[in-house]
C-alpha cells in the first residue's frame, strides 16, 4: 500500500518469476489479489469505528499479459450507501498501460454482524 486517501487506495507490486503461472505469464490470481486488496481497502477507508465489511461480488477483466515488472492498482469508491458499496480498480503496468479492470460490491457490517470480523 503506497497511498491512502478516503475512498482511494493505491497498491504497488513488483511482479517477478515467483508469481508466474505454469504458462510463464503472471498468474491471474496474483493480479486479482492485488486488485481485491485495493478494492477492499478503498471501501474500508470510508467505514466508521466499529464497522467492517464483507465482499459480496468481485469481477475482474484481464486485458493483457504480464511477465514481470511493477504493477500499480488504484482503487476508488464509486458509490457508498448505508449498506452496499461499489468500488473499481485499475491495474496498470510500468508504462501505465491497463492490465486489468476490476469491480467489487461490498456490504458494510455494523453492531453484532461486525463482531469478530
Amino acid at each position: 500500500m503506497t497511498e491512502v486517501d478516503p475512498g482511494r487506495i493505491v497498491f504497488v507490486l513488483e511482479a517477478g518469476p515467483q508469481h508466474a503461472s505454469p504458462l510463464g505469464t503472471l498468474h491471474g490470481g496474483i493480479i486479482c489479489d492485488l486488485a481485491d486488496a485495493a478494492l477492499g481497502c478503498a471501501h474500508a477507508s470510508l467505514l466508521e469505528d466499529g464497522e467492517t465489511f464483507t465482499t459480496l461480488e468481485l469481477k475482474i477483466n484481464f486485458l493483457k499479459p504480464v511477465w514481470a515488472g511493477k504493477l500499480t492498482a488504484v482503487a476508488t469508491a464509486i458509490k457508498t450507501g448505508r449498506t452496499i458499496g461499489l468500488t473499481e480498480c485499475r491495474v496498470t503496468d510500468a508504462s501505465d498501460s491497463l492490465v486489468a479492470f476490476a469491480t467489487s460490491t461490498c456490504m458494510t457490517l455494523r453492531g453484532e454482524a461486525a463482531t469478530g470480523r
